[in-house]
């Protein structure tokens, strides 16, 4: 008997019960919490590496306020806080209604 896909239970759909490539119970080792983190202790450390490294090596500015001790790293943060920031005000500008389309095609 050839029943409709939506009639059949999930454990006779072969396609639902495929793991995919994580499946939510696995322990990978990059999902584990000591793994993350390792991971943002040596995201950190780098980062504090390259900015310590300005002790090392004279940093010339072109503008005065470029030769500043950790200038680099105070501008990227910063720049990348005002391009989530104004990527936030863009989408809350440009956001439209969930029933939006729908709406305008009753009006045509």
């Amino acid at each position: 008997m050839n029943r409709p896909e939506s009639d059949r239970p999930e454990s006779d759909r072969p396609e639902l019960n495929r793991p995919g490539p994580n499946p939510p119970d696995s322990d990978h080792w990059l999902t584990r919490p000591g793994t993350i983190r390792l991971i943002w202790r040596v995201f950190i450390a780098v980062l504090a590496a390259t900015v310590l490294a300005q002790l090392l090596i004279k940093i010339k500015g072109y503008f005065g306020v470029d030769g500043w001790f950790g200038f680099g790293a105070a501008y990227g943060f910063l720049a990348c806080l005002a391009m989530v920031l104004f990527a936030k005000l863009l989408g809350a500008v440009l956001k439209r209604d969930e029933s939006y389309y729908s709406e305008r095609a009753r009006d045509d």
